[in-house]
């Protein structure tokens, strides 16, 4: 008899589309094959029968994205992969109509290589890679025929981001970002290597690059300069001057200029879900996108990217909820309508059996309102139900209302889930994302044990019974929690999380140490802060059973984070569960690793809650505090 999560597990998500040169095909990422990989479709009229998709990619590991030449006739397409979970991403030249295939950076796998943009004659890239120093990514083009020269040495860390050619092909627009909320923004001379800041150097701000109006002089991006959310800015190159355009009261996070320059598609982030819009620059008019789902989603969750094809006639996307697995969609400009492409399985679990989640606010120590996602199994319960705290990664993420087989999975089986988004959060102003930075970290924390108390204070719940569940910076919220509030968890789940910051910025990768110090503090200046806070120095408060989960080849948070927790707490004699798997990294890619984890994590949690006795850590009831737990917050 198949066990129930299995099925689960093989749920399909289709994701990141892109429409070739010809507009004939439809490229996509799906894990049909168990691993993340490149699929097409043949654009069908409606009155043909559903095309049934070819894959086009055979790795052994992930394909990461893909990109399609401009060039028409051609079909040659780009895409990146790692090897293991490593994130040195290499870049394959792929033509598809003689499945032949070119290793376009073999000889630097040591490198992390960032696709940035075609050349309209598809002959020529621009791409960053941290080739020459660990820590830096110069820009390069690469011809698709010969070697990479290099174009720009990087003097700074800092990713890059957007490259974007002008209308001549003969400049770049591009972003570095020093920090998550530190970027600067360049202007690169193809012919002579020099490149101009545009951004005043003394403002912390983002920008995110669409690319050049027709004219040249001028481009469009989103940015958060002089405002707490991000919005869609008009820039002059020249002068450097930038004139909002659209600025709603939250983020427009997602942004695409059309090949004929003539349209812009952009998101709007309200609350954790997606509105989707097209701007004509001609005229002036905004087209609303209608999204295929009723419950509230999130476009482009898992690539970020909005595509046009070319002629710019229709626009690519791909969408999810929280009861709708990923799939890829495509909005007719002219016409005004969308069309699904993809139609990916659900193993057999009824659709209608999928549960959304009810927005929330409860009360926090300082008076402020958390929002969180709040969802309730189908069935009524025997007795309260226990709950899983969702934990998001970054911490600079937001927990977004997307479709997770888990979590449908454990409603399934009878847990409850609320995902907070506690300050540090985005999605809600940088102000807020910046409520967590340095010696605040632990405000965030204290956000999470007023989540626990909230859930205590309502009947359906079973406050002896909640499970602290989180990923990567989300790890870390899991160890806190069980150290710092050990009477309110029965259990937790640490997925490549941080156990201590001192030994993680010591060993991260090198591109990422300064990246990262901006957020959590700097070895050099806080590193006594940082030992003070680390979940390894207060091991002896952890009470409750914990599982650790890991990649070995973990570029962000090396593996030794997962062990070391482990061994202490091996050596106290609390209950722990250590899953190490030699070919992932940070998080879990392949089938076959899900396929022992995931099942590993329910018999974990069934074996410490399944049975209504709690952990020996959680307490029923507890003293009054500062997070007002009788409350019931705001809903909305």
């Amino acid at each position: 008899m198949t066990d129930p999560i299995q099925r689960y597990l093989n749920i399909h998500q289709a994701y990141a589309p892109a429409l070739d040169s010809s507009g004939q095909w439809l490229y996509f990422l799906t894990n049909l094959s168990g691993l993340p990989q490149i699929w097409r479709l043949p654009l069908a009229s409606e009155e043909a029968p559903h095309p049934w998709p070819e894959q086009m990619t055979l790795e052994a590991d992930r394909v990461m994205d893909h990109w399609p030449s401009p060039a028409a006739p051609t079909a040659r397409l780009i895409y990146a992969r790692d090897a293991g979970g490593n994130e040195r991403a290499q870049l394959f030249l792929l033509d598809p109509q003689c499945l032949q295939e070119r290793w376009l950076t073999a000889g630097c796998e040591s490198a992390m290589h960032l696709f940035g943009c075609w050349f309209p004659d598809g002959r020529r890239i621009l791409l960053a890679a941290n080739r020459r120093d660990p820590a830096l990514f110069d820009i390069y083009q690469q011809d698709l025929d010969g070697q990479a020269r290099l174009l720009w040495q990087n003097p700074q860390p800092g990713y890059i981001l957007n490259l974007s050619l002008d209308p001549s092909a003969r400049r770049a627009l591009f972003g570095r970002a020093s920090a998550s909320f530190h970027h600067d923004l360049f202007e690169l001379d193809l012919e002579t290597g020099a490149a101009r800041q545009l951004n005043p150097a003394s403002q912390r701000a983002r920008f995110s690059v669409a690319g050049y109006a027709a004219d040249g002089r001028r481009a469009y991006l989103l940015t958060d300069l002089d405002s707490d959310f991000l919005y869609l800015a008009e820039l002059d190159i020249e002068t450097g001057s930038f004139t909002p355009k659209v600025a709603p009261p939250w983020d427009v996070e997602l942004l695409a200029l059309s090949p004929d320059r003539r349209w812009l598609a952009y998101a709007i982030n309200q609350e954790g879900a997606s509105q989707l819009h097209l701007l004509d620059l001609e005229r002036g008019a905004t087209q609303r996108v209608e999204l295929p789902d009723q419950a509230p989603g999130v476009v482009a969750m898992w690539d970020g990217r909005l595509r046009f094809s070319s002629p710019s006639r229709r626009l690519a996307f791909s969408y999810t909820s929280a009861v709708s697995p990923s799939e890829a969609y495509l909005w007719d400009i002219p016409a005004a309508r969308l069309v699904r492409a993809t139609f990916s399985s659900t193993a057999g679990i009824p659709r209608r059996s999928f549960r959304a989640p009810q927005l929330i606010h409860y009360p926090t120590f300082d008076g402020r309102q958390i929002p969180a996602w709040f969802y309730r199994p189908a069935d009524p319960p025997n007795g309260p139900w226990p709950v899983i705290v969702y934990i998001h990664g970054g911490p600079e993420s937001q927990f977004r209302p997307h479709f997770n087989f888990l979590i449908q999975y454990f409603l399934r089986h009878g847990y409850a889930i609320l995902a907070p988004n506690v300050r540090g959060s985005t999605g809600y102003g940088k102000s807020y994302s910046h409520l967590d930075d340095v010696e605040k970290r632990m405000d965030s924390v204290a956000d999470l044990a007023c989540a626990a108390r909230w859930l205590r204070a309502q009947p359906q719940i079973d406050g002896r019974r909640l499970v602290a569940f989180g990923g990567s910076y989300g790890g870390f919220m899991v160890l806190a929690a069980l150290t710092h509030h050990p009477d309110l968890w029965a259990a937790g789940v640490d997925i490549v999380g941080i156990s201590d910051f001192v030994t993680f910025l010591e060993n991260t990768s090198d591109y990422r140490r300064a990246h990262r110090e901006a957020e959590y503090g700097s070895l050099e200046r806080d590193r006594d802060f940082l030992q003070r806070i680390s979940p390894i120095q207060h091991v002896d408060r952890i009470q409750a059973p914990l599982m650790v989960i890991h990649g070995a080849n973990d570029p962000r948070v090396p593996v030794g984070e997962a062990r070391q927790i482990a061994r202490a707490l091996q050596s106290r004699g609390v209950p722990v569960e250590l899953l190490i798997f030699e070919d992932e990294g940070h998080g879990l890619v392949k089938l076959q690793n899900k396929r022992r984890a995931y099942p590993a994590i329910v018999r974990f949690l069934d074996q410490h809650l399944g049975r209504g006795n709690p952990a020996p850590g959680a307490q029923s009831g507890g003293p009054p505090s500062a997070c007002s737990a009788t409350s019931q917050g705001n809903t909305s």
